[in-house]
């Protein structure tokens, strides 16, 4: 019996050790993939800003003629 109790004791070390591993994998995966979307949330706030300047420009241009 006692043998069993370490194996088991092992095995659940084992197995918390995997969980942190994966846990940590998980996390750095999350947080690559939420730089990448706050990078393209950065491109399309850049992309609409010039195009409603142009747009306002425009709509001036064409109202004050």
């Amino acid at each position: 019996m006692p043998s069993e109790k370490k194996q088991t004791q092992h095995t659940e070390r084992e197995r918390e050790t995997v969980e942190q591993e994966v846990d940590q994998e998980l996390y750095e995966e999350a947080e690559a993939i939420k730089d990448d979307i706050d990078s393209l949330l950065d491109e399309i706030d850049e992309i609409l800003e010039e195009d409603s300047e142009e747009f306002v420009e425009n709509f001036i241009q064409r109202g004050g003629e």
